[in-house]
């Protein structure tokens, strides 16, 4: 069986134990937050910019050991406090704060474990877990929340939550007998300033790069959703008949990207090298808004739609989150944190604003995939180059 499972998730030997608490602990993650989803951006945006500098000091003065269970211990007493005395509006900023920030530090985590190599073949398969506690996540609120209460239900997700603590502990042992070379050791505080991330992000074109390389995803999200609203809103009038057309869509895309992180992802990496695994969803964003552009019909929209998000979750994040792998440990925690909560939600809300309204929407989107392509190659050749520098010392 360990050596069917080597052979089937590319994995070493040695690999396996810390791929399993790896595995379980995005699968708690995200199991923990769609369980909440249920009962759910520029107040989201604030309260981002409040936290960068807090997580910074954190950073900078606890040990990566002590670091991630205080941030998910301090989230679980949230939902604690929420169980108690559930306010809706401070909620839904609330969630959206802890969606973002805590799979933003777990990928920091999974960055400063794994090297590129290792980040290639197994990065698909620990995305999966988040897949898994994606689709079990509502699985359980539709079955719970009758028996429970919203009460009941934040309690069980704080419960969930909490038991990444052990995956945290258990993958700090597995790191402390397999470090990753040129490292400083595991158990010293990072330093730096607090707002020590914001600079070297501002600074750094790589990291710049990736800012753009996440902007032009998320322009090209709002470009789509826009499309999405006219044309399912003509093509599709009655809402129970929408409903029913977005919860297929919805489990054809989990069932298809746990399909692809667990048995495609570690081969096309292999076959293809980071550029190209960053570029493949720009390319097909180009093909797919130039066709829904000359075409903008329902048809058009779903292929294109279930493609994309299929290759985001599968294949581009997992790819974009494995370029942190070769930038200084205070970078993976500070800057990726900045880039995955306030660029992003920026973004989202910048795009909202830009976008919204733009004759020939679908054209102007396949001109920014054209720029999503050019930085796709960017990246990745800049992270070839230093896996190779890395390799030779």
């Amino acid at each position: 069986m360990r050596a069917a499972l080597c052979r089937a998730l590319r994995a070493e030997p040695h690999e396996l134990g810390a791929l399993a608490w790896a595995f379980a602990y995005f699968f708690l993650l995200l199991c923990s937050y769609y369980l909440l989803r249920p009962v759910r951006d520029t107040a989201t945006f604030a309260a981002m910019l409040a936290l960068v500098p807090a997580f910074g000091w954190l950073c900078a003065r606890l040990p990566r050991a002590r670091l991630l269970p205080v941030v998910y211990a301090f989230f679980a007493l949230d939902l604690l406090l929420f169980s108690v005395k559930l306010d809706a509006a401070l909620f839904f900023i609330w969630l959206s704060v802890f969606n973002l920030f805590v799979v933003s530090v777990f990928w920091s985590f999974m960055s400063d474990l794994f090297s590129a190599a290792q980040a290639a073949r197994l990065y698909g398969s620990i995305a999966a877990g988040g897949s898994c506690g994606a689709i079990a996540g509502p699985l359980i609120a539709a079955s719970a929340v009758a028996p429970l209460g919203m009460r009941g239900l934040l309690l069980l997700s704080a419960t969930l939550l909490s038991f990444s603590i052990p995956c945290i502990v258990m993958l700090g042992r597995w790191a402390r007998t397999h470090p990753r070379a040129g490292d400083p050791p595991p158990d010293a505080p990072m330093g730096g300033s607090i707002l020590a991330g914001v600079r070297a992000t501002l600074s750094s074109p790589f990291l710049l790069g990736i800012c753009g390389y996440l902007l032009c995803y998320t322009a090209l999200s709002t470009a789509l959703y826009f499309a999405q609203v006219e044309i399912v809103r003509d093509a599709v009038p009655d809402a129970a008949e929408r409903t029913r057309l977005f919860a297929g869509v919805d489990l054809a895309v989990n069932a298809l990207t746990l399909l692809v992180q667990l048995f495609a992802f570690a081969r096309l990496s292999t076959a293809l090298g980071p550029a190209w695994m960053l570029a493949l969803m720009p390319m097909l964003s180009l093909a797919g808004f130039l066709w829904l552009g000359a075409a903008p019909v329902l048809g058009v929209l779903i292929a294109f739609g279930v493609a994309r998000r299929i290759g985001e979750f599968s294949i581009s994040k997992p790819a974009r989150d494995a370029l942190f792998t070769v930038v200084p440990r205070e970078e993976r925690y500070k800057a990726k944190n900045f880039i995955d909560t306030v660029i992003y939600r920026g973004g989202d809300t910048l795009a909202g604003w830009m976008l919204g309204g733009v004759p020939g929407l679908a054209f102007v989107a396949a001109a920014i995939s054209a720029a999503w392509i050019a930085l796709a190659f960017f990246l990745g050749g800049r992270m070839k180059t230093w896996t190779r520098e890395d390799a030779l010392r």
